[in-house]
């Protein structure tokens, strides 16, 4: 996890090591199983305006009305 020097935010970074803030677009690069579910979200989605969450790794998408934590070594920014 790593901390901007001149606040206490959390940086997070896609697989490339891009900076991601919230309203950023961010396309799928590996085809992901969702548990608990029978969908799979499929290589090269691209969700709009993702959410930054508390952990340097996890950013949360909206597809419709449902709401999917990724891994940030999943993505990268579109």
């Amino acid at each position: 996890m790593s901390f901007d020097e001149d606040e206490w935010t959390v940086i997070t970074k896609d697989s490339n090591g891009n900076v991601l803030k919230d309203g950023d677009s961010v396309v799928v690069i590996k085809d992901l199983d969702v548990k608990g579910a029978k969908t799979t979200i499929k290589r090269g989605t691209t969700y709009k305006s993702i959410r930054t969450t508390s952990s340097a790794e996890e950013i949360e998408v909206r597809e419709g009305k449902q709401v999917w934590v990724l891994k940030t070594c999943f993505v990268k920014k579109a």
